[in-house]
């Protein structure tokens, strides 16, 4: 059974897409941005940037039915590589036990500049 997870955005409407996606046992978190109703969080910050998207994200598996220990994967999206060692900083602090695999890489931009970071999620009930 598929079950969509909306946030409210009415960006979900204009582009067709879902906060989440729960179908069984298997979670997909989309790209989750420091964004708070059109207010950027964490100003130019990418280590703020990255603990509130990852906060929205716990609150979107939550939502689903999850949690944090129930993420395998991430993947992190930057626009500047040499953030790297914030952002897994953030990332660890959030995750830490948890340890889900991970990828980090660098993008030309996100849909807008203020956006330094964004993070997917692909969670597993058990």
């Amino acid at each position: 059974m598929r079950k969509n997870i909306s946030s409210g955005s009415p960006w979900e409407d204009k582009v067709g897409y879902s906060r989440a996606v729960r179908i069984g046992n298997v979670i997909e978190v989309t790209g989750t941005v420091a964004d708070n109703e059109g207010q950027l969080i964490g100003g130019s910050d990418p280590y703020l940037q990255t603990k509130y998207a990852l906060e929205k994200i716990e609150h979107t598996l939550i939502k689903a039915g999850a949690t944090l220990k129930d993420v395998i994967r991430t993947r992190i999206y930057v626009v500047n590589i040499d953030d790297w060692e914030v952002i897994g900083n953030a990332h660890a602090e959030v995750f830490g036990e948890i340890k889900p695999c991970t990828t980090m890489v660098e993008v030309s931009r996100l849909i807008d500049s203020k956006y330094l970071v964004e993070i997917e999620a692909s969670a597993i009930l058990t």
